[in-house]
């Protein structure tokens, strides 16, 4: 099973996302473990590839499983770790190998593009307190079929 780790980066009332070329969808800059990793130092070292910023503070939020569905048989899983931090040092990156980086207002990210289980994903880190445990179900063209949370929000 594939681990990810990323990592949500707060100041004030922004937050720093990547644009994905492929689909255009918002994301929290992170991507897949090397062998031997600790899921926080996956975090950070994803985050300072991609975004040139390194992470203080990085703290555990969200622990995932994503699975994939096709003639209501799961075909791919793997878990997301998804960290937040508030404090940070180095400068961003004028192009990132992996999008567009833009800081955004906290209020604004629930409206931009993104994978629907993502919205309940940055609901939770950027409004709630705590850990959050999930399922997210998708088609292969990541459409979401159903979820399940904890704690649920609506």
């Amino acid at each position: 099973m594939q681990r990810v780790a990323n990592c949500i980066l707060t100041s004030g009332n922004k937050a720093l996302l990547l644009q994905k070329p492929r689909r255009g969808w918002w994301v929290a800059p992170g991507g897949k473990m090397e062998q031997g990793e600790s899921i926080k130092e996956a975090a950070e070292r994803e985050f300072r590839e991609e975004t040139g910023i390194s992470l203080k503070d990085c703290q555990l939020r969200a622990v995932l499983t994503m699975i994939i569905m096709e003639n209501d048989k799961p075909v791919k899983e793997w878990m997301m770790f998804t960290f937040q931090a508030t404090d940070y040092s180095g400068e961003l990156l004028a192009t990132s190998p992996e999008g567009k980086l833009a800081w955004k207002e906290i209020g604004e990210v629930s409206n931009l593009p993104m994978a629907e289980g993502d919205k309940h994903i940055f609901h939770h880190i950027l409004k709630e307190k705590g850990m959050m445990f999930g399922t997210f179900y998708y088609t292969k063209d990541f459409d979401l079929l159903s979820y399940r949370l904890e704690p649920e929000y609506t």
